[in-house]
């Protein structure tokens, strides 16, 4: 009770005079401003929802095949497998680590491999989650090792899919021109590392080079007629006698299983054998591939990848964690295409346009701008209804910046807490409008108080004084109730917690924020604002 007798002379002394009045509210005004101004960061699209793994490819340049890649697959598992050994003072004892280029690889909890002829894929998880950023290094710096080959690495996802999906920005590169089109892309691909040190860089198609060695195999039609060969009869023949053909499918329990018809050679077919292969007609007849078929070799693209119709390559840039997805996309637009195209690298055939979670942010912040004024609106006319009233609820809502600028201040003291990283993302958006609908609450009662106050008659500043004085527990109970409810949402760590933790934070610090703007701005205005027609009426 004491505490609160001292507030509320506090409060008196603020509102006694007019200097000390606008000298209150001007301070909030200004501090309001230039924290809404220097505070709000850069937004990111959703939180990344990590997981302690990583996703790691190495993605080969043309003219490798399985059985290579098979290999390097061997020499990777070789130099990581050392790593999955039992404790971490068996694993200081097992293999070391120092051929490593740029870092040792940590403590393995799992390693998965899987191969394909263009692409290496590895998922591992560390054995202390702190660990996932030094074998990111490590896969990279031991991908790299080979050369040709690119790295791709992104931490795991439990909301995107796991290639860096909610940070990604994706330029679409197209023109009708491949030997143009994959020259920009390969331009821009290298100038992107340039801008973003410490970057994930990948491509769909995954290889900007028109160099693939291709076999191209043109039926001579008139044999295939006098053989009786339909299209459809040849080219499914063709196909098991190299890459393999579709049979069919069957499930085992849940698994989907396909089934393919392969010849003797298998995976490990070869030009020169391929040329040899017997091709059975209906007519009985058995006749070698390039009696029926011209084979020739040649270099191009195995994928011609579009996009609206439009041949396209798509760059995927995950900037480092310490740039903002809206940082990133303003880099990209501003300077990475358009000095691209000063200098030459990129040719007017060829457009550009910035794509993927960097579109789906601006629609998003969009829509909740939207729902934010539309939400204001609803709460005034609900407001305008209970008092009867059109300027009472212009009062109450004038703590609503106060709060959303005590978010922010919140959000960037949560920032400088060592080892805690939040962004500003959609869900911590989604924190500014549930802050709308509880700040609004402990104005409510001083403004309904003050007024009942007025209707008894009595002077402005003695009717506020009251209300303050009579108000001040239950404002600060309701207060204390909600923000010892949100705490274990902020301050309890975990796994997860970077999905809820920007919404918990904003809730509360902006509160809190609102709360000291009700008890020492809110009665300021009301005794300058509802003074005023009063000292008028009496002269």
């Amino acid at each position: 009770a004491g505490m609160l007798a001292a507030c509320t002379q506090r409060i008196d002394w603020l509102i006694a005079t007019p200097g000390r009045r606008w000298s209150c509210i001007g301070t909030a005004s200004l501090v309001v401003s230039l924290t809404l101004f220097f505070l709000t960061p850069p937004a990111e699209y959703l939180p990344e929802g990590e997981e302690p793994k990583v996703f790691a490819n190495m993605i080969a340049p043309p003219g490798y095949n399985l059985a290579e890649m098979a290999a390097i697959a061997d020499q990777v598992n070789a130099r990581l497998a050392p790593r999955m050994v039992g404790t971490a003072e068996q694993a200081e004892t097992g293999p070391s680590n120092k051929d490593f280029a740029a870092a040792a690889v940590p403590l393995l909890q799992t390693l998965n491999l899987s191969v394909s002829p263009q692409r290496l894929r590895v998922m591992a998880e560390p054995r202390d989650a702190a660990d996932v950023d030094q074998l990111m290094t490590a896969l990279n710096a031991l991908f790299r090792e080979y050369p040709g080959m690119r790295s791709f690495a992104s931490r795991g996802s439990i909301i995107s899919s796991n290639d860096g999906g909610t940070r990604s920005v994706n330029v679409d590169v197209s023109g009708p021109d491949l030997a143009e089109l994959y020259a920009a892309a390969d331009a821009l691909y290298l100038r992107a590392g340039q801008m973003f040190e410490g970057a994930q860089i990948g491509s769909d198609p995954s290889s900007l080079s028109l160099d693939q060695p291709l076999l191209q195999i043109s039926p001579r039609w008139e044999r295939l007629a006098e053989l009786g060969l339909t299209t459809g009869e040849f080219g499914y023949a063709v196909s098991a006698l190299s890459d393999g053909a579709f049979v069919g499918e069957f499930f085992e329990g849940d698994d989907k299983i396909d089934i393919k018809l392969y010849s003797g050679a298998g995976s490990r077919q070869t030009v020169e054998q391929l040329r040899q292969l017997p091709v059975f007609a209906p007519s009985g007849a058995v006749l070698p591939l390039d009696a029926v078929a011209e084979l020739r070799e040649t270099v191009d693209t195995d994928v011609i990848r579009r996009v609206d119709g439009r041949r396209t390559v798509t760059l995927n840039i995950v900037a480092p964690r310490e740039i903002a997805l809206e940082s990133a996309v303003a880099l990209v637009a501003t300077e990475l295409l358009p000095g691209a195209r000063r200098d030459g690298l990129v040719p007017a055939s060829v457009s550009l346009a910035v794509s993927g979670a960097a579109d789906q942010l601006d629609a998003t912040r969009a829509a909740l701008s939207g729902n934010f004024l539309i939400a204001v609106l609803l709460c005034y006319l609900l407001l305008v209804a209970i008092f009867v009233h059109w300027g009472y609820p212009l009062l109450i809502l004038a703590t609503v910046p106060v709060g959303l600028a005590g978010g922010m201040i919140g959000l960037a003291a949560m920032n400088l807490v060592p080892g805690v990283r939040q962004p500003f993302d959609v869900i911590t958006m989604l924190g500014f409008l549930i802050l709308l609908g509880t700040v609004v609450n402990n104005p409510i009662l001083i403004v309904d108080r003050t007024r009942q106050n007025l209707l008894r008659g009595g002077a402005v500043l003695d009717a506020v004084s009251e209300a303050v004085a009579s108000r001040i527990r239950p404002v600060l109970m309701t207060t204390l109730t909600t923000v010892f409810g949100l705490a274990p949402l902020v301050f309890l760590p975990g796994a997860g917690t970077e999905l809820y933790r920007g919404l918990g934070v904003v809730v509360l610090a902006g509160l809190v924020s609102a709360t000291l703007v009700t008890l020492t701005v809110l009665p300021c205005l009301l005794v300058i604002l509802l003074g005023r027609p009063r000292r008028v009426a009496a002269t």
